[in-house]
């Protein structure tokens, strides 16, 4: 038996009162892509904020024996180390801080921030763009390490062995703790890290001295320097920034075998200035010239005819030396 086939209700587009919306429904779509547009942009620009390695405003909240609760605007507070607040004035509630964001989130999800390389990040910025290769710095000696130094100039830089003094020296523990004035040797931006020296400056100093004393000196003064060598043929000393060479012959009216007879490292003396090279930078010394020339008065002291007493100091094939 054949189904009876149903027929669909038939409508008429004119009988219906259908609302023609299409200009609504343009209108309409245009106004949402542009609110979408402005959602898609605003959430990049925060997550931009929010990458861990970037450093954050935040507000202290708590303050407890240990840590610094810190909201910067996330879903939770962040937890900072008490310890991490070099400057105790800081340490009050309400105020803003700036921190470094660690984690944005931890295995606990938990905000892991940071004030301590917060600081520092902001003395590196500090550093790039107030100084450069060749720049001076004041900074402290903070610890010792393999090849030399660690010092603070308000980031941490690697002094060098070879960099530290112009001297010999004894030991880096005399280093430690002190403040000097360095060059900036090298700045590597990729490695956040600085070499800096302290003895480019004491050699350009002690260039200037040189010239500045080279310019000044003249035969006949009396000069103190310290002795900083002892050679078999002489002494050198240092006049503060220039070097001079008391010659073993110039050292004494009496006879010698070695410098080491009369002086020892570090002593100090005063002596004449008997010549000076310019050109070269040589000054020769002397110590015997300030006392008068005793064979000047041996006529006097010792007529022909003069009976002496005294003991014979060497024999030689030619003859023997006598001395009283």
């Amino acid at each position: 038996m054949a189904r009876k086939s149903q027929s669909s209700p038939q409508y008429s587009w004119e009988d219906v009162n259908v609302v023609d919306n299409v200009a609504f429904e343009q209108k309409d779509r245009d106004a949402f892509s542009s609110l979408l547009e402005g959602a898609q942009e605003a959430p990049d620009e925060d997550k931009l904020s929010f990458v861990p390695g970037k450093i954050l405003s935040g507000r202290i909240v708590e303050i407890t024996k240990d840590h610094v609760i810190v909201d910067v605007g996330l879903k939770s507070e962040g937890i900072v180390p008490i310890s991490e607040f070099s400057d105790p004035t800081q340490l009050v509630l309400d105020a803003e801080v700036e921190v470094y964001l660690d984690q944005a989130e931890d295995n606990y999800g938990q905000i892991v921030l940071s004030r301590e390389k917060a600081e520092r990040q902001r003395q590196w910025e500090y550093i790039l763009d107030h100084c450069k290769e060749g720049s001076i710095v004041r900074g402290k000696v903070i610890r010792k390490v393999k090849g030399g130094l660690m010092v603070d100039i308000g980031v941490e830089s690697f002094l060098p062995g070879s960099q530290i003094d112009n001297k010999r020296i004894k030991s880096l523990d005399e280093y430690l703790d002190k403040v000097y004035e360095f060059k900036i040797l090298k700045i590597n931006i990729d490695r956040k890290n600085i070499v800096v020296s302290r003895r480019e400056l004491l050699e350009a100093e002690r260039i200037s001295k040189k010239a500045e004393l080279l310019e000044h000196i003249k035969v006949g003064d009396i000069r103190t320097g310290v002795v900083k060598n002892i050679t078999d043929f002489g002494v050198f000393l240092d006049l503060d920034g220039i070097d001079g060479l008391l010659h073993i012959t110039d050292m004494t009216w009496k006879r010698i075998k070695h410098p080491s007879e009369m002086v020892q490292l570090g002593n100090k003396l005063e002596v004449i200035i008997l010549s000076v090279d310019k050109e070269k930078g040589r000054v020769a010394l002397g110590l015997k010239q300030k006392e008068s020339n005793p064979w000047d008065e041996i006529e006097k002291r010792y007529p022909i005819g003069t009976r002496v007493h005294g003991k014979i100091t060497n024999l030689l094939p030619y003859g023997a030396f006598f001395g009283n």
